[in-house]
């Protein structure tokens, strides 16, 4: 999802830095993308995609770590341990998914 939104920003700026439609061209892009993020069934779909990016990751993760983690070198299990529990306590970014 990030990649396609990505890819949208990229094209947008592409056509208003490559036309020559101006100002005026540049605010009306401007306004329907605010609008469109300020849309309240849009929000909600982002909010709902990322709650399940989350959960799946965090199911993904015990998976992996339930099967591979005896398997580990102790340096790399060490450094997962330290980057989770920061001084004691689980870090977590603003989408309140863990540093891991």
């Amino acid at each position: 999802m990030r990649y396609k939104l990505t890819f949208v920003v990229g094209l947008a700026l592409g056509y208003v830095i490559g036309t020559r439609a101006g100002r005026e061209r540049y605010e009306q892009m401007k306004k329907s993308a605010r609008e469109f993020s300020q849309n309240p069934a849009v929000r909600n779909a982002a909010e709902s995609a990322a709650q399940t990016g989350r959960q799946v990751a965090g199911k993904a993760f015990h998976a992996v770590s339930d099967k591979v983690g005896d398997k580990l070198p102790a340096s790399v299990t060490d450094r997962i341990h330290s980057l989770r529990h920061h001084n004691g306590q689980v870090t977590e970014d603003e989408w309140g998914v863990s540093n891991t």
